[in-house]
């Protein structure tokens, strides 16, 4: 049998008319044969949504009485009874009236669509859990009925019923939703236009993120690429520079004027070295994005603006934020750079938006530098400005008729070289100085044309500029390195220091550590690997990212930390520079998984100190709970032994029988304390079997007083499958505690019923009850709520009962009894039946 399907009616507010266009659907359902039927439907004396019941089939309600009042709810058992294919179910946020089989109808709901029957239904947007903050802040008025956002996402269909907050107060005008006498009270406070045009955006915006998911699985399952501008998505191009806060700002602001977009930031890191942005940086931006309501991506990819729109399509985005460009005039020589790119090969579907900042145009300082290495592009520009540049220089001068002279000959071929060493370092710049001296000997010396010098003033000159050229090309390379070193000194400083900072907290986890360092260093996949000896094999202590490797000699790069740990990178072999923030991340990590397993010994060591806790509790409890049926039974039987009294058969009997209540009620206390030890070591096996309620429960009833308990167990119930003897332990305690508490004359109730897969026993008392924030207290150890006297128990019984229930599958709660006391509702799976055996029952107890 499967699930039911379940299709909800969302209404924008009260009164749009949501139930009647239930009822419409249940009448064409009905007028086509399907077997249709009103579980629950108000109609709150609307006259048309009354007449809209006329013709369909009505499920006997449930009256149940709570504080002298008759209430009607749900009957789910008639409804699974009845097993209709259409079930309609009004007010899915409706709270149950006391001692109803579940607290909440939207938890019926949940039966029925176990059950295999299908549900329609209806909720207002203001009763969602997760608004329910946003509504009160709208309306001033907090929802106490809720459900959760989860159960409405899990409908099968989910259709919104809207209407004008104009419409819907001419209605209200009219008398159509509430009463005459209510009217101009709800038309004042509730239903102001204001706060029906926003719960009609909260339900607008609440279905359209619903309809997106539908949209993302339908272009998934046939893989489609292309931008559906269903829906403004906005991603924001981060380079880590400081001009990011500006670009996810006004991005927010774009966000701002259509209702339901959405922010994306995505950061692209090069998968050759260090990332170029500072981490303490992207991790400000990323809390600002969060803070709008956007998420952060962080994507490695070394193609920046074909990785970027690949990003924006694969999550069908509709608009791209980019920054103007850092570089300045000169450095386009390069290239495009990635705005434009991106603006050229975004294609129709995406609109390209190029945001002005005060970085705009003054260089890209990054805060983080890649190394002392330089790109080929530099490189290249060097050997072009070191060679084929004084050869271009050598023709125009050459061409004109008045040439500046030598001096100014020399000069011009000194800043070609120093050209050369800025771009391409030391080797484009001594060629350079080579050439330009061979040029300069050659066109501007007499001879000309000739390696030939007759003047020495001119080979002076000569040797003075290749000395200069080679000195200042030395210097310029000398302190780009050095600067480049810097740079990447304080790359490192950052990256530790906040790394450092991070962990000293106690904010990062290993598995995030694990990933920063694959953010970091542009990895596939990071793993800590150890083990115990040097023969011994490695383990991973943990991992990220797609097949992480299980041996260091797997790896393409793997740093050790000490003896028996390493961490093992795959993706790419880094460079040398790179190792030593590789081994301090690799140190970190160790530190990080120490301090896991510190506190996982500090969770045992709690577990040590909450078990010792529990035995100076039991010595505490039964110092007097254990001594007091024991001088009970001392006293009797001295009283038997003594040979100064002449006891009648009255006096004896009466003695007799204290001993065998001390014995009793010892025998009880041991039990307990036994029953308990084996829970909390955790040795109970139950032996499970079919069994016949009616066949245990009256076992259950032997410690109790005659006439003090009403037995309602039908024979028509199905078996369930228990642990005959575990439940018998349970559901003697449980009963125990209620004709404890319930007063004198008061019966307590054992009545047990079907539920679908499952069977229900409640026990219910007419004690002095409960709160509800000691509900869930009465089950520990030890516990026992109010003014209970000593001598009373030791407070085991229901931590018993609860321990047993659980290790068989059941469940054991309690809650409110209708008119005052505590009903245990111990809930058991039903078991298509063998042949019970059938014990002998105790022969006290009352049916």
């Amino acid at each position: 049998m499967g699930r039911g399907k379940l299709r909800i009616y969302l209404g924008a507010a009260p009164g749009v008319g949501k139930t009647y266009a239930m009822l419409s659907e249940a009448h064409r359902r009905v007028e086509r044969g399907t077997d249709c039927v009103v579980a629950f439907v108000e109609h709150h004396d609307r006259p048309r949504t009354e007449v809209m019941l006329h013709g369909l089939e009505a499920v006997r309600r449930r009256e149940l009485e709570y504080r002298g009042t008759v209430f009607t709810e749900m009957d789910i058992d008639a409804v699974l009874e009845r097993r209709p294919t259409v079930a309609l179910v009004d007010e899915l946020a409706h709270t149950n009236v006391p001692g109803s089989r579940n607290a909440k109808r939207w938890q019926d709901v949940e039966e029925l669509l176990k059950a295999g029957i299908e549900v329609v239904s209806t909720v207002n947007i203001q009763h969602l859990e997760s608004l329910g903050d946003v509504v009160e802040s709208i309306t001033g008025v907090r929802q106490q009925e809720t459900v959760p956002d989860e159960m409405v996402r899990r409908a099968d269909q989910i259709e919104l019923v809207d209407m004008s907050p104009q419409a819907l107060r001419r209605r209200m005008a009219h008398g159509n939703v509430y009463k005459p006498d209510k009217v101009d009270a709800a038309l004042s406070h509730y239903f102001r236009p204001g706060n029906l045009t926003a719960l009609r955006e909260l339900a607008l915006l609440w279905v359209a993120d619903r309809v997106d998911e539908y949209l993302q699985q339908y272009r998934g399952e046939h893989n489609i690429r292309s931008t559906w501008q269903a829906r403004e998505r906005i991603v924001v191009g981060l380079t880590g520079g400081p001009e990011g806060r500006t670009l996810i700002r006004r991005a927010a602001r774009m966000a701002a004027k259509g209702s339901g977009s959405e922010i994306l930031a995505v950061y692209i890191a090069r998968s050759d070295g260090l990332t170029a942005a500072s981490p303490k940086e992207l991790t400000v931006q990323r809390t600002l994005v969060e803070d709008l309501g956007g998420t952060f991506h962080h994507v490695i990819g070394d193609d920046i603006p074909s990785a970027l729109l690949e990003f924006a399509r694969g999550v069908n985005a509709t608009q791209i934020v980019l920054g103007s460009s850092r570089r300045k005039t000169w450095q386009y020589i390069f290239g495009p750079g990635v705005g434009a790119t991106v603006a050229r090969e975004s294609g129709p579907d995406l609109d390209v938006h190029i945001v002005t900042h005060e970085e705009a145009a003054k260089g890209r300082g990054l805060p983080v530098a890649r190394g002392a290495r330089l790109g080929r592009s530099r490189i290249v520009w060097g050997w072009l400005a070191g060679v084929a540049a004084p050869v271009l220089l050598s023709l125009l001068l050459t061409a004109l008729n008045n040439t500046p002279g030598l001096a100014n000959d020399v000069l011009l071929f000194l800043f070609l070289t120093v050209l050369a060493a800025l771009l391409g370092g030391l080797r484009p710049a001594l060629a350079s100085a080579a050439v330009g001296s061979l040029l300069l000997n050659f066109y501007f010396t007499p001879p000309t044309h000739t390696l030939t010098v007759s003047d020495p003033k001119n080979l002076v000159a000569i040797v003075i500029f290749f000395a200069v050229a080679v000195s200042v090309a030395s210097v310029v390379d000398l302190a780009a390195r050095r600067t480049h070193q810097a740079s990447r000194l304080r790359a490192e400083s950052e990256i530790l220091s906040f790394l450092a900072g991070s962990v000293l907290r106690g904010e990062t986890t290993l598995d995030a550590l694990l990933e920063r360092v694959r953010e970091t260093f542009a990895m596939e996949s990071v793993a800590l690997l150890e083990r115990t000896s040097d023969v011994e094999p490695w383990t991973c202590a943990g991992s990220v990212g797609p097949h992480p490797v299980d041996r260091p000699e797997s790896a393409d790069v793997d740093m050790p930390v000490g003896d028996h740990m390493a961490l093992a990178l795959s993706g790419r072999v880094l460079p040398a520079e790179d190792r030593r923030v590789l081994a301090a991340f690799a140190a970190q990590a160790a530190v990080v998984l120490d301090r896991q397993r510190l506190v996982g010994e500090a969770e045992q060591a709690r577990a040590l100190a909450e078990g010792n806790r529990i035995r100076t509790a039991l010595l505490a409890a039964v110092s007097h709970d254990l001594r007091t049926p024991l001088a009970s039974i001392k006293a009797s039987v001295t009283s038997l032994r003594s040979d100064d009294v002449e006891w009648s058969e009255d006096d004896q009997a009466e003695l007799l029988e204290g001993i065998e209540q001390g014995a009793d009620r010892l025998d009880h206390l041991v039990g307990n304390l036994l029953d308990m030890s084996r829970l909390q070591t955790g040795t109970v096996t139950p032996l499970m079997r079919e069994i016949d309620l009616d066949e245990v429960v009256p076992w259950a009833l032997g410690g109790v007083p005659e006439n003090s308990v009403e037995l309602d167990i039908p024979e028509s119930l199905p078996m369930v499958a228990v642990d005959p003897g575990l439940l018998e332990r349970a559901v003697a305690n449980i009963v125990e505690n209620a004709v404890k508490y319930s007063p004198e004359g008061r019966l307590v109730t054992v009545a047990a019923s079907a539920l679908g897969a499952r069977v229900e026993v409640r026990v219910v008392d007419r004690g002095p009850g409960v709160p509800d924030d000691a509900k869930d207290r009465i089950f520990e150890p030890f516990q026992r709520h109010g003014d209970a006297p000593r001598g009373a128990g030791v407070g085991l019984g229901l931590a018993v009962a609860r321990g047993f229930v659980d290790a068989m599958g059941g469940t054991l709660a309690a809650e409110d009894t209708p008119g005052g006391g505590l009903t245990m509702v111990l809930t058991l799976s039903a078991a298509s039946g063998r042949e019970p055996v059938r014990p002998e029952p105790p022969a006290r107890y009352l049916t």
